[in-house]
């Protein structure tokens, strides 16, 4: 099945970069898991508000609010959902449509992973590898699975 973005995904991606823009347009076309832009550009107060609530790392600035990121939520039988399974499935079609479209990209399930675009494995494998290299360092894993950026450099 094809999915298409909503009227209000499409407004969530007001103000961000054109090439992610293009890479999430490209995603829903191959993705097996329908998905919503639940947010894109973010405003500085509503970075802290996230940062207070411990849903991001970043208190000031960041990737959101420069409109290099997004976030996505998976949908399944027409409701949104946060369960993780779905989450490496969409990363996959992301993973896919950076690579045909040569936009460098970072998923927040695997943060270690500089551009996904260079991870050989599976998306479900980037997580696992994640995780394991958090704890190895000592260190809580922050899972982010609908948080994409653009890589560094892009």
């Amino acid at each position: 099945m094809i999915f298409s973005l909503s009227q209000r995904s499409l407004n969530n991606l007001r103000g961000v970069d054109p090439r992610l823009v293009q890479v999430v347009h490209r995603a829903i076309e191959l993705s097996n898991i329908d998905f919503a832009v639940i947010e894109g550009l973010r405003s500085a107060e509503k970075q802290m508000e996230y940062y207070n609530k411990g849903a991001s790392q970043i208190a000031v600035g960041g990737t959101h609010c420069e409109g290099r990121a997004v976030d996505l939520m998976a949908i399944h039988d027409g409701q949104g959902s946060w369960d993780l399974t779905y989450y490496d499935d969409i990363a996959e079609a992301m993973r896919t449509a950076a690579i045909e479209l040569g936009v460098g990209l970072r998923w927040g399930s695997a943060w270690h992973i500089s551009d996904i675009r260079d991870w050989n494995g599976s998306m479900q494998a980037a997580i696992t590898d994640y995780v394991a290299t958090r704890r190895k360092q000592g260190q809580k894993p922050f899972i982010d699975a609908v948080h994409f950026e653009l890589s560094e450099g892009q």
